[in-house]
């Protein structure tokens, strides 16, 4: 029977654990970790958040996060990693958000690529986060086997931990009634549609990992694609529902006005 322990992480051996596990989901030499064993041990030092999950006494996955602004209130979430298909990510993201609660924190923030369909639905239905800002090649270029040398372009994603947690069966949220595809996925390639509607459906690629590979001008104008729909988007004022089938972001351009709420007020 499987046997999962997650906790702090404080030993530059256990730092030097999470480099090698983070060298091998992104595909770098231990030496060029997306973090390094020194920054860890500065950061958790300081009174800051790294964590482990050990399944069966064996590091299967890590996350790495510091205090961030507004003081005293919210902590950042910079990396993440876990193997997939254990629920080790899930649980490491409940881990770290009791650390928050019990310091008084109110919110925990992160950034993902939103090319990634599993990394969207996790995020999105799993924890019940939301994109708030959409960050154009926030990191640059990274040539590792995750990001294939494509812009880093990032959604800066909010997650309330005041919020009641997401119903363990749901599988995303249902499409609103006239939502209109502003991308929808056309034999591979991003076929681009209105975003003038209340509600619009960005689908995202099945693979986009495997197409950088593959196809990288496919891959590249699925970046173009929704860097313009849904960075254009958020950068309106416009909000992220929540992820629909596995496949796309729901978003809400603009707010409807409460049918209960009357006009010209004096109050």
């Amino acid at each position: 029977m499987s046997h999962l322990d997650i906790r702090e992480l404080h030993t530059m051996e256990e730092f030097e654990s999470v480099c090698r596990l983070y060298a091998d989901i992104w595909g770098t030499e231990p030496s060029t970790a997306p973090i390094s064993a020194e920054v860890m041990r500065a950061l958790a030092h300081a009174g800051n958040y790294v964590g482990g999950a050990y399944e069966n006494g064996r590091l299967r996955g890590a996350t790495v996060a510091f205090f961030g602004a507004p003081a005293g209130t919210a902590l950042h979430s910079h990396i993440t990693g876990a193997a997939m298909g254990r629920g080790i990510g899930l649980a490491l993201k409940l881990h770290q958000r009791q650390w928050a609660l019990d310091r008084g924190l109110k919110r925990i923030t992160w950034t993902y690529d939103p090319l990634i369909r599993r990394n969207a639905h996790f995020n999105l239905t799993k924890l019940g986060a939301r994109p708030e800002e959409y960050l154009e090649s926030f990191y640059g270029a990274m040539d590792d086997a995750i990001n294939g040398g494509d812009e880093s372009d990032r959604v800066l994603t909010s997650w309330d931990l005041s919020a009641p947690r997401p119903d363990a069966a749901q599988d995303g949220i249902p499409l609103p009634a006239g939502a209109a595809h502003a991308v929808r996925d056309h034999e591979g390639l991003p076929r681009l549609g209105p975003t003038d509607t209340e509600f619009v459906l960005i689908d995202l690629p099945d693979d986009i990992e495997a197409l950088r590979r593959t196809d990288a001008a496919a891959a590249r104008a699925w970046r173009i694609a929704i860097r313009e729909t849904l960075g254009g988007l958020l950068a309106e004022g416009a909000r992220v529902l929540g992820f629909h089938d596995r496949r796309g972001y729901v978003v809400q351009r603009v707010p409807a006005t409460p049918a209960h709420l009357p006009t010209g007020s004096n109050q």
